[in-house]
């Protein structure tokens, strides 16, 4: 979500400073915030703060990186001296409503969002966690206000009928709440929590066949969500398919391996279907996550007793009569597995309990414990086969469990926004490769990028460090940050003792496009292309860099009132087909020089796609998959760039492959561009 916030608040108009000093590094530390470089940009900020302490914007920014950094009570504390220097600037409060939501505190963050709305009162992102403030404070009828003047503002804003079904739901109206899951759907089918939303309200209704088809639709488009399978286990669990429902907890258990319900409800499914020893598992599982849990504790005590070891079972019973000494169904367990152990003593002693349960009842004394449930049949008479998670009645030990209405219902009301426009699923390309010293650890992919040149220079050990072969950059540590700027100040000592070495010019232009300083990074590779004009690396470097600057430049460009509507108006950025073709004239150089260099051509690929020349993009990532057909990023593009000509099928198996190598979120665009029946 914070993610989402960047763009928005962080590309306000350009500043001019009476000192060009500082310009400059409030320049590159913005740089560093929009590219997530966030330990990098507040030491920057800290250097206007320092030159110029009377400006907000700085301290407005660096309140931005520390609410990236989960650092909320500086975000709050830098917000509040922004607001001190400007109180007009609405992104200043919107920030600062986040942090406190953060800290819990909802009424500091309502009293910041409706002094924004004062300045902004058409900013959907402000209704939006307005919103979700008051449901928070279970204020449902301020919630139901925000939300009509939100619709009011965007009639077509799918969220807003979704917490408004929350909200109704909450309020028990499951007509009313199934009326606004059904327009969400209706104005957006390829966001998976309206039909996950829906799906609630029939679970409710005891609709478990019309349950499922929604969860359906809801997994095919997100299909990392465990709370949905754990649902749609429920569905069919309640349709006596207790194989698929085992299934679901299966996945589920996949995804969420602490998952709570998960674990005890495939035991409990388990147990029934005869396979004693993993359902075992399963409880102990929710043992070692909850050890006082006693409803767990007697069913592994039943299945220990099912699979020969009484002693154990023993220890589970004693457990729970300890703990509920009323509880009568535990003492004729126990009864049972003593006598197996020859403990006929313990044994009678247990009989002893129940016999005299018995005659209390059958003289009419008041039973304030629990009766003898019979081993097959429901308590009490009670016909339902869910309980509540926080029910903690011992006769419901047998029960399916399902979440507790604030549970189920949570996962709606938890998604404080910052930019409207960004939807379940970001269409867009994977990044450009650079040349750099750190990587993103991925568990997914294990992919280690080669080039037999860059091999060669990493062995001459010329530069500081081995470079790595990447589109997964990693931000600066505060150590690294301290490193690469005393690196600069080696480098440049070196140049000039050294002025025609190419490859210094090289390892500083490195350093400086680590640190965010892209200008003086492009002069660099420049300077070292003219004395060395067959080094590839730097062209490859500048047109990455210069690719950088225009993607920035483009986000600078998107005004506050598109910001509003969810629309980008990419003509008024100031960038042009010109100022691309340069990029691609760089690539071109790289691809002459290494005509084997893979990501040459990858790189020159995306360029060809933000000019929207798709076509000659294919031809590029074809190239790419010719030379490496191993190559995942190029699979996902090529998948991409097919559906934006119109080629869904061709598009999607490329995606599938993506996939299958390690680009997860192929699967979520397979989903959304394939037909979702309604």
């Amino acid at each position: 979500m914070i993610k989402r916030l960047l763009i928005a608040l962080l590309l306000f108009p350009a500043f001019l400073y009476a000192q060009i000093n500082t310009e400059r590094v409030m320049m590159i530390a913005r740089n560093a915030l929009y590219f997530e470089d966030y330990v990098l940009s507040i030491q920057y900020f800290n250097q206007v703060i320092s030159a110029k302490p009377y400006l907000f914007e700085p301290y407005f920014y660096r309140g931005l990186a520390k609410i990236n950094l989960d650092d909320y009570q500086g975000a709050e504390a830098d917000c509040d001296e922004a607001i001190r220097r400007n109180p007009f600037v609405v992104g200043a409060y919107q920030v600062r409503g986040l942090a406190r939501i953060r800290q819990n505190n909802f009424d500091g963050a309502i009293e910041d969002y409706r002094m924004a709305l004062k300045y902004d009162p058409e900013n959907v992102v402000l209704w939006h966690n307005l919103t979700l403030c008051h449901m928070q404070k279970k204020d449902y009828t301020a919630a139901k206000d925000d939300l009509e003047k939100l619709l009011a503002v965007a009639p077509r804003y799918t969220r807003a009928y979704l917490m408004r079904g929350d909200v109704n739901l909450r309020q028990n109206d499951t007509i009313n709440a199934l009326k606004d899951f059904d327009k969400a759907i209706e104005l957006d089918r390829y966001d998976p929590d309206g039909w996950s939303a829906r799906a609630l309200v029939r679970l409710q209704q005891k609709k478990y066949a019309e349950a499922e088809n929604d969860l359906d639709q809801a997994i095919r488009l997100s299909v990392k969500n465990a709370g949905n399978y754990i649902n749609r286990a429920l569905a069919r669990f309640h349709q006596n398919n207790l194989r698929g429902a085992m299934q679901d907890y299966d996945v589920a258990l996949d995804i969420d391996p602490n998952n709570f319900i998960g674990h005890y409800n495939r035991g409990l499914l388990r147990a029934q279907v005869g396979d004693d020893n993993r359902a075992i598992e399963d409880f102990d599982f929710v043992l070692e996550m909850e050890p006082d849990n006693m409803m767990a504790a007697f069913n592994r005590g039943l299945l220990r007793a099912q699979t020969g070891d009484y002693q154990g079972a023993i220890s589970d019973y004693s457990k729970v009569i300890d703990e509920y000494p009323n509880f009568l169904t535990g003492y004729h367990y126990r009864a049972e597995a003593r006598r197996k152990v020859g403990d006929i003593k313990g044994a009678e002693q247990d009989e002893f309990k129940l016999m005299q349960a018995q005659l209390d009842r059958l003289n009419g004394k008041k039973n304030t414990g629990q009766h003898v449930a019979d081993a097959t049949s429901e308590a009490d008479g009670d016909k339902e086969k869910t309980r509540k998670k926080s029910d903690k009645n011992m006769e419901n030990y047998r029960k399916i469990v399902i979440a507790d209405d604030s549970e189920a219902t949570q996962r709606y009301t938890s998604d404080y926004r910052g930019r409207v426009q960004d939807r379940n699923v970001v269409v867009k390309l994977e990044p450009m490769y650079a040349l750099t010293y750190y990587e993103k650890v991925s568990e997914i992919k294990k992919t280690v990028h080669f080039h037999k040149f860059i091999d060669e220079l990493n062995l001459s050990k010329q530069l500081p460090k081995p470079l790595r072969i990447t589109n997964m950059e990693a931000p600066l540590t505060e150590e690294q940050v301290r490193y690469h700027f005393a690196l600069i100040d080696s480098h440049s000592a070196d140049i000039v003792a050294d002025p025609q070495n190419a490859l210094k010019r090289f390892a500083r232009g490195v350093d400086f496009y680590l640190v965010q300083d892209f200008d003086s990074s492009i002069e660099d590779f420049t300077q070292s292309i003219l004395l060395d004009g067959d080094f590839f690396p730097a062209y490859f470097m500048r047109a990455l860099v210069r690719y950088k600057q225009l993607d920035y430049k483009k986000a600078e460009a998107l005004s506050e009132d598109n910001t509003k509507s969810g629309v980008h108006d990419k003509q008024n950025s100031g960038v042009t087909a010109v100022d691309y073709e340069v990029v691609k004239k760089d690539l071109d150089k790289v691809l002459e020089l290494a005509p084997d260099f893979v990501y040459g051509y990858y790189n020159r690929a995306n360029v060809s796609s933000a000019l929207k020349d798709y076509r000659t993009a294919l031809e590029d990532y074809n190239k790419v998959i010719e030379l490496d057909p191993e190559f995942a990023e190029a699979y996902f593009n090529r998948g991409l760039t097919q559906i934006f000509l119109g080629n869904n099928k061709q598009g999607i198996l490329d995606l599938s492959k993506a996939g299958e190598l390690g680009v997860i979120s192929a699967y979520n665009i397979i989903k959304r561009f394939t037909d979702t029946r309604q």
